[in-house]
């Protein structure tokens, strides 16, 4: 399986140079990552929007080894946050977070995230928008639950993600499965020990599909995030089933990847979610984008041949 092989290249600071030097690089990325600025994202906001999609925006950059980058990440979602209420947007586009960006791994990471996070949480909500808390491995997750409940008290419309490849999921899938909880439910894309996540893409399915149907006949709002079309009517067939009205889950897909799809779902009245990412520290996420899926690698080994 090429997927740990590249999420350990992830890691690699060699891997890093290396790819970020190859000229097709920017071509292929732009693919996933529009943009390295708010003023780049406007237009493709605007177009998404303008089909019916509703998005989620992620500014990516995980390496924070100082507070002060820490609060950089703050302030760039509170920038953003002041584009969208200028646009007008905040009922359609949310953000999603990741705490590691909020100084999560530093010394007193814990009280350093949740105090970056909170004003972006506060000026999302003072738009009529909301944020996600991205899951990251499993090392983090206490930390990011307990920031997601301590959150919820002012401000219960936080959302949070959860992974079906983690064994312990399940139980925090009927935890989190109660009235206003908004969760999305994604398989995993962090190279995790077999002592806490499932390894077989058949066990990481079953998986999924156990936790979605937690998740569909509990009181909250599931969202299904897969591009995974099996996956996707599994989750129609599960809403179905609960009784869900098609604005009571939604569907939640990469930019980039099956956008077909997106209008599709959007075309029979789903609601549907492209998760957005933009910004200049991109390496990370592409490169998660890559093990993922075995397209989003061949795709990139293509253009490096074509354009090489």
């Amino acid at each position: 399986m090429l997927g740990p092989v590249i999420l350990a290249a992830s890691r690699s600071d060699r891997m890093r140079r290396l790819i970020s030097a190859a000229p097709v690089t920017k071509q292929v990325v732009d693919r996933f990552i529009p943009g390295e600025t708010v003023a780049d994202i406007v237009p493709i906001i605007g177009d998404l929007t303008a089909k019916g999609l509703e998005l989620t925006m992620d500014v990516v950059g995980e390496d924070i080894t100082t507070p002060e980058q820490a609060a950089a990440a703050r302030d760039a979602y509170l920038a953003l946050i002041g584009h969208l209420k200028e646009l007008q947007l905040g009922e359609r586009v949310e953000m999603s977070v990741k705490l590691s960006m909020f100084g999560q791994a530093l010394e007193g990471g814990h009280e350093l995230a949740l105090a970056n996070v909170r004003p972006v949480v506060v000026a999302a909500a003072a738009i009529g928008t909301t944020v996600t808390l991205d899951a990251e491995d499993h090392t983090t997750l206490d930390s990011m639950f307990a920031i997601h409940e301590e959150l919820r008290k002012d401000f219960p419309q936080t959302g949070c993600v959860i992974q079906a490849y983690l064994f312990r999921t399940e139980a925090d899938a009927r935890r989190l499965a109660e009235s206003g909880s908004r969760v999305r439910l994604v398989k995993g894309a962090y190279k995790e020990p077999a002592e806490v996540a499932y390894q077989q893409k058949h066990e990481i399915d079953k998986a999924y599909v156990r936790i979605l149907k937690t998740l569909m006949e509990g009181e909250g709002y599931p969202m299904i995030g897969s591009h995974d079309p099996r996956l996707i009517a599994i989750a129609q067939e599960l809403a179905h089933k609960a009784g869900r009205k098609l604005d009571e889950y939604e569907f939640q897909m990469l930019y980039g990847i099956r956008g077909d799809e997106h209008l599709r779902l959007a075309a029979e009245g789903h609601r549907m979610r492209v998760y957005t990412a933009y910004g200049t520290d991109w390496y990370g996420y592409f490169m998660r984008r890559l093990a993922e899926k075995p397209a989003n690698l061949r795709f990139f080994l293509r253009s490096m041949v074509s354009k090489g």
